[in-house]
């Protein structure tokens, strides 16, 4: 009856904590990376943007063109759609099984190098309408609140994955690199802008 009670134990305690043994995939080194990230890519675009006039913010290379406060618009609300597909993810069933599918984070690094012009999804063309570095500020309290999340959350981001129809899913940590890697983008992009011939002094 003794062994008969430890025997049921052991069943209830792998019943009841099944996840206790499962070793988690997001490391803290993983995070501590992107935590890294964020901070640089967000510090960067302070530094370029810092002490810009009405003039400069305004400023366009041509007629099709964005100015650099469309720019930060533009990331700003990305931030605000990245912060919906990790809230998302993270809420999901996790699926680490699909890690065998996925492609390595360094498809998505090399996403930050690429060179070639990408089109912006509707939901995240700049309206125009937020003035000079109000943008900026839009994007620093979008950024912050998603910092607050990395730094506190406990789910496993490389366990959860989007909803996306794609053979190749993409965990939550990748979708983290694609965060902060188009900053990145858009850092070249805003250089770019400032040094033009034709950018206001």
């Amino acid at each position: 009856m003794k062994h008969l009670n430890h025997y049921c134990l052991l069943i209830f305690t792998l019943l009841t904590f099944p996840c206790s043994a499962q070793e988690k995939r997001w490391t803290e080194t993983d995070r501590q990376f992107t935590i890294d990230q964020v901070n640089r890519t967000r510090d960067e675009l302070v530094n370029e943007t810092k002490n810009l006039t009405p003039e400069q913010w305004a400023f366009h290379e041509s007629a099709e063109r964005w100015s650099i406060g469309e720019i930060v618009e533009h990331l700003a609300l990305w931030e605000i759609i990245w912060a919906r597909e990790i809230s998302i993810g993270s809420r999901n069933k996790p699926q680490p099984e699909l890690n065998e599918s996925a492609k390595p984070d360094s498809y998505y690094l090399d996403f930050i190098m690429e060179t070639n012009p990408h089109v912006a999804a509707d939901i995240a063309i700049p309206t125009g309408f937020i003035k000079g570095s109000d943008n900026l500020k839009f994007f620093l309290s979008r950024r912050e609140q998603n910092l607050s999340f990395l730094k506190k959350t406990e789910v496993d981001m490389r366990a959860h994955f989007e909803l996306t129809a794609t053979s190749n899913p993409r965990n939550m940590h990748q979708v983290y690199i694609y965060q902060w890697g188009h900053v990145d983008r858009h850092l070249r992009q805003i250089r770019k802008v400032k040094a033009h011939p034709n950018f206001p002094k």
